[in-house]
This record gives C-alpha cells, sequence and structure tokens, in this order.
C-alpha cells in the first residue's frame, strides 16, 4: 500500500545532512517519492561535499547555518553519526525546517524530548526512520494481528543476530564509542524497540545484560588499538502492555558479532495461533522476509505476501524501497499539517527503552 502527497501538492524540497546512509538510500528515496524532491546536500568535509555534489546534480553547503538560510530548503534529512544529530536537528527546527531524523534520534531520551516539545511549539512535522513499519510482511503482521488472528498473546520473542562486526579488525570509529552513540542498542534496538511498541503495546518494564565481545579494534590511521566501550550484545527482558491490557512476557536478544548468525527472527505467540517473521539475510536487513501462521494446533505455513502492501518499486539495496515509503508519509503529513508516525513520539519511546537498557 504506497503513499504519496495528494494531487497537485508542490513536492517537498529536502536537503540531506550526512552522507553515508543519506547518499546511498535517502537521496535515490527522496528522488523515487511523488510527494519529495532533494534540492540540497550537507557535510562538513568540502572535499566530500563536492563530490557528493557533483555525483548528484545538487547544490551544497558545508556551513550547516547557511544551508538553513537557503530558501529552497523546506526540509532537511538528517543522517549523521548520532553524536551531532541532536544539535543540527534543534538548529533546523529553531530554523522552521520540517525534519526526518535516523535513528537514535538523540544520545538520550532527555534530548528526543526537548526535540519534541519544540517541534509541537513551531508546528513542524518530524518523522522518524523507523522503516521497518513500511515492510510490506510487517504491515501484514501488523493487520493479522491488529484482527485478533492469534488471539491474547502470551509471548513475543525477538533475535536479531548478526555478523556485521564480527570481524575484529574492523576498524574503530563512533560505533565503537558508547558516548557517540555506537552500539548495537542505536543500530538494531532503536529498531527492535519500536516494531514491539506498534505491533503489540507500550513498554512496562525492561531488564538487559549488555556486554562487549571485541573489546579493541585497529585505530583507521595505523597507530594501534582503539578500546571498544559500546556493547556488541544485548539480552533484553521486557514486559509489554498487551493487547488486552495484561502485561505481556517478551525476550529481545541483539547482536552485531555473531558469525553466520541467524538474522532477525520475531515469533509472536497467542491463545489461538503463532506468527513468525524471519530472515536470514545477513547482507540486506529488509530484502529476504518471510511470514508464516499457524492457527489452533495446525502447522506453521507459510503466508503468500498480501499485494496490498506490496512496493510499486524495489531496488537492489532493500532499503530504499521502505525508506521512499516512509518519505511518502512524511510529506503528506507535512502538507496536511499533522503529526507524522513514526514520528519523535515514537523516536522518544524507543529512546527511553535504550536508556532503561544501558542502566
Amino acid at each position: 500500500m504506497s503513499s504519496s502527497s495528494a494531487p497537485g501538492a508542490r513536492p517537498l524540497q529536502v536537503a540531506i545532512a550526512g552522507l553515508g546512509f543519506g547518499e546511498k538510500v535517502h537521496l535515490p528515496a527522496l528522488r523515487a517519492c511523488a510527494g519529495t524532491e532533494p534540492v540540497a546536500l550537507w557535510h562538513p568535509r568540502t572535499e566530500r561535499l563536492e563530490a557528493a555534489c557533483h555525483q548528484a546534480g545538487l547544490s551544497g553547503h558545508s556551513d550547516f547555518d547557511a544551508l538553513l538560510a537557503d530558501p529552497a530548503v523546506e526540509a532537511v534529512v538528517i543522517a549523521t553519526p548520532p553524536e551531532p544529530r541532536f544539535a543540527l536537528a534543534l538548529r533546523a527546527l529553531e530554523a522552521g525546517k520540517h525534519l526526518l531524523l535516523e535513528k537514535p534520534v538523540a544520545l538520550h531520551a532527555e534530548q528526543a524530548e526537548e526535540l519534541q516539545r519544540l517541534a509541537l511549539a513551531r508546528g513542524l512535522s518530524v518523522a522518524v526512520d523507523f522503516e521497518y513499519r513500511a515492510v510490506p510482511l510487517f504491515q501484514q503482521l501488523q493487520a493479522l494481528l491488529a484482527g485478533g488472528e492469534l488471539g491474547e498473546l502470551v509471548l513475543v520473542k525477538l533475535d536479531w543476530l548478526m555478523g556485521s562486526r564480527a570481524d575484529a579488525s574492523r576498524p574503530w570509529s563512533w560505533y565503537s564509542q558508547a558516548a557517540a552513540g555506537g552500539g548495537v542498542l542505536g543500530a538494531l534496538g532503536t529498531h527492535a524497540f519500536d516494531l514491539l511498541h506498534w505491533l503489540v503495546g507500550p513498554t512496562l518494564e525492561l531488564r538487559a545484560q549488555l556486554s562487549t565481545a571485541i573489546g579493541e579494534r585497529p585505530l583507521p590511521d595505523g597507530s594501534g588499538m582503539g578500546e571498544v566501550d559500546a556493547e556488541d550484545i544485548a539480552l533484553v527482558q521486557l514486559t509489554l502492555e498487551g493487547t488486552s491490557g495484561r502485561p505481556l512476557p517478551a525476550q529481545v536478544n541483539l547482536a552485531s558479532v555473531t558469525r553466520r548468525g541467524r538474522g532477525c527472527w520475531l515469533e509472536i505467540y497467542g491463545r489461538e495461533g503463532t506468527a513468525v517473521l524471519g530472515s536470514d539475510n545477513q547482507a540486506d536487513y529488509v530484502h529476504g522476509f518471510n511470514l508464516w501462521l499457524a492457527r489452533g494446533n495446525e502447522p506453521l505455513r507459510r503466508v503468500e505476501p498480501d499485494p496490498r502492501w506490496a512496493f510499486a518499486r524495489t531496488w537492489e539495496d532493500g532499503r530504499i524501497a521502505p525508506v521512499e515509503r516512509l518519505h511518502g508519509w512524511w510529506s503528506e503529513a507535512v502538507r496536511q499539517g499533522r503529526p507524522m508516525v513514526p514520528g519523535l513520539s515514537e523516536g522518544v519511546a524507543s529512546q527511553r527503552c535504550c536508556d532503561r537498557a544501558r542502566g
């Protein structure tokens, strides 16, 4: 089920701040979305910015305030590493720009709440890139749960075991630093908590065990080894508010250092049935999902994708299609003057879980 701006609405004029995920995923997604148009890029390093602008055919700014002063820019996608994200978002909101923020939206829930208050006061729409809400099989599962297909839920289990950082020779970076927003909670936990809140209900209680399996990594300049203090494994026990209002136990296991890890597998058990949604694709965390459903004592059977939720277009990089769908929802929210979902309310709830997990 695609989303686009109302007929005749002018596309939202969007700048991109950050040229990693921003250039690889947000730029093609903005171009593909009928409701958005990329108009400028920002990066603090001039040589990196110039190369990206030449490749994209867009103007660029290495001064963030100059970007915000550009009258062509209505909105900004902030896809930088987590540490500078809050300050940039604050300045953009103060300048009257709508936002789409990568996750985690800030380093602490208090920062996310400050952004939420400012956005509400200025009447600005802020989206958060919880793109799994836009993946067809996840949407199909949400519809099944909302329709009561499993009955009252009794247990939820989410394993997200990836090997992207299992190689100890992978260089030290911001991801290695807890204070910079690194670690598996920011990378995967933010999505995991949001998924559970969306599919099941809010978190009531949370306990976590965090660990760092690879305690040092080679510094990029070759000068030695850098200490890693960000968690690469997180085992989390939660109590969710279930669909019946009763407390519902949930278990979330996250890792970025599990060689040949099983990937992302969500199991939801109800009194009347079971649903399993999963993928073992380590190369692309959107492509490769399948959904299975069992009613009563039947065996699990694979569920065919419902064409209502299908993407109009897909790319080799599976991330682009759900992000394009989110851009469509965001542009509609801006043009209609209503709050964006998923937005800062959802970002705050997810960040609170990350903060509680870190103690």
